[in-house]
């Protein structure tokens, strides 16, 4: 038997992403069943054409699955993913979390794992920020919050965010020193997923 892990994102031109899939790895290296899924676009054609990276991702990505909260209820475990906007989280993941309180009044999400993962453009441009007010959900939700912490070595090489996977943009596009934590974050929810269902960990 295996843990269920959401992995939903937002990412407008590809780190959350890149941060997303790898995240997703780590999971099923680590014994989890995953759904990777985005959540809609929300902003208009003339702002995305606006931005050639921006459009360059929306088309790239198009064979990834919107997100519904049917993954959510499915899912034993979250990582959400989101890029800063203004140190907060971005509006079209907000808008999906929005959409959440008939589970969340139902119990969906009680004792359930969760982990956030996020970039900015510069290494102080607010991700650890977003990631706090990602686990402000997480709070509501009666989730059990997993940071990665200072628990592993790939969490130093990767900037040493103990909060989350994190990545200034700024510097192009994540390093396998952030994807390596990015996996490892994946992994340790699975292991916690685990621990929480009463299953062995390998």
């Amino acid at each position: 038997m295996s843990v269920k892990v959401a992995v939903i994102y937002y990412s407008s031109t590809g780190s959350v992403h890149q941060l997303a899939q790898a995240v997703a790895e780590g999971a099923e290296k680590a014994g989890a069943e995953v759904r990777l899924r985005r959540v809609t676009e929300l902003a208009p054609d003339a702002a995305i054409d606006g931005n050639p990276a921006w459009r360059a991702h929306v088309d790239a990505t198009g064979d990834v699955e919107i997100a519904t909260l049917d993954d959510l209820e499915w899912a034993d475990a979250y990582a959400l993913g989101s890029p800063t906007r203004y140190g907060n989280i971005a509006a079209q993941l907000k808008q999906f979390i929005d959409t959440t309180g008939g589970l969340w009044s139902s119990g969906a999400f009680v004792d359930k794992p969760a982990t956030a993962f996020t970039s900015a453009h510069n290494v102080h441009g607010g991700n650890e920020s977003t990631l706090l007010a990602l686990y402000n959900t997480f709070h509501h939700w009666g989730s059990v919050i997993v940071s990665p912490g200072y628990t592993d070595a790939s969490v130093y090489a990767a900037g040493g965010n103990p909060y989350g996977t994190s990545h200034p943009a700024a510097n192009g596009a994540p390093d396998e020193n952030t994807l390596q934590a990015a996996r490892y974050q994946g992994a340790r929810l699975t292991k916690i997923a685990k621990r929480l269902k009463g299953l062995a960990i390998d």
